[in-house]
């Protein structure tokens, strides 16, 4: 039997983990490595679009692990492809959510690829046997924890970096702080604020301060700033698709700040209906994407209707980064429905008649009223 493996760590914001990674590959016999820059590609095809959709899961969580799956299921299947394969492999755990990510975007793209799963295979049931099975095989294991014993479970792509195990499987033991990577503490953030402006074409972000930028710079500028300003951190118990409550904890700097930009650029070009119609519709958005339903038709037909509601939302918004908190400022649009002449307090020459108020009223009070004399009767 010839196996043939393909080793592909995803150069999002894993920098520190690539070298390591092909030197490790390289030790294993690994004839064939890929290594990629795919953030463009991942901020541009799936990050941006999600980020139109205002998806949020469960009120909290902004989606970083889940949205970079369909990117990696993707590559591995076109890899596979590429190179006469006909599996693909991850190391996903079989209590977690990631092995029906990996999956199910592996099977829409070819239905009939064969998957290996070793967690689910193997008796390494734990992530201590884990460490000690790569110790005996002399495989290296990075960022092992200072206390000894198995590193945190960390997902790091240009999105975020999350963060379960250890300790943290106690929801009532507080996070280490030497724990958080891409963030200070918001209480020893800088104690002046920071100001900056984030420009909008058809709902996705293109500048920063002004200046043009490819989505993966002005993703990768706005987690460094956000960090800095002790933006983005995320303490939570959420419900994985595979029926378990876990705690994870995440730092999204730059996300954070995107999603109040994005929402306030909204506010001021999307008509009331639309604007709510995207608030019922995101909840449903952003639990396909969780649950790994990225390459399905119910989530593409959902895109369709979400980028066809941001044609008009163009435009600069400014805020405030000021100790883990993004304070918006300030907002304009060429494409604005925002009248200044009819919302105004102060005389507005006819713009609005305030007696259409009155059977406004009425006629919306009509089911009311009926409703209350049927129960005098």
């Amino acid at each position: 039997m010839i196996v043939r493996l393909l080793h592909l760590p995803q150069t999002w914001g894993q920098k520190e983990e690539i070298e390591p990674a092909r030197a490790k590959a390289q030790s294993a016999g690994v004839k064939e490595i890929f290594i990629e820059d795919l953030r463009e590609e991942f901020v541009r095809d799936y990050v941006f679009p999600m980020f139109r959709a205002n998806a949020v899961y469960e009120g909290e969580y902004l989606l970083g692990t889940s949205i970079a799956r369909p990117l990696i299921s993707k590559r591995l299947v076109e890899i596979a492809h590429q190179t006469g394969c006909n599996a693909i492999s991850h190391g996903a755990t079989g209590k977690g959510n990631d092995q029906v990510r990996f999956e199910l975007g592996a099977y829409a793209i070819d239905p009939d690829i064969k998957v290996i799963a070793p967690w689910r295979e193997w008796d390494l049931l734990s992530r201590e046997k884990l460490l000690k099975y790569a110790t005996e095989n002399n495989i290296p294991v990075e960022m092992k924890h200072k206390s000894g014993g198995t590193p945190y479970s960390m997902d790091a792509n240009l999105l975020h970096i999350s963060y379960e195990g250890r300790h943290l499987e106690d929801p009532k033991n507080e996070p280490e702080e030497s724990m958080w990577r891409w963030s200070v503490d918001p209480k020893n953030a800088p104690d002046k604020a920071q100001e900056i402006t984030v420009g909008f074409e058809n709902g996705d972000p293109n500048s920063l301060n002004g200046k043009k930028l490819l989505p993966h710079e002005i993703l990768e500028q706005l987690n460094t700033l956000g960090g800095d300003n002790g933006i983005g951190r995320l303490d939570l118990v959420e419900n994985r698709y595979v029926g378990m409550k876990a705690r994870g904890c995440y730092e999204t700097p730059g996300g954070t700040i995107l999603l109040k930009a994005h929402r306030a650029i909204e506010s001021l070009t999307l008509d009331r209906e639309v604007a709510h119609l995207k608030d019922e519709l995101m909840p449903r958005y952003a639990s396909l994407i969780y649950n790994g339903y990225w390459w399905s038709p119910e989530r593409i037909a959902l895109q369709a209707l979400i980028d066809h509601t941001q044609k008009n939302v163009n435009g600069w918004v400014k805020l405030n980064l000021y100790k883990g908190n993004v304070i918006l400022v300030a907002r304009d649009s060429k494409d604005s429905l925002f009248d200044s002449e009819v919302a105004t307090f102060e005389e507005d020459d006819g713009a609005f008649d305030h007696q259409d108020a009155a059977g406004f009223i009425k006629l919306n009070a009509l089911r009311l009223r009926l409703n209350k004399k049927r129960k005098k009767s």
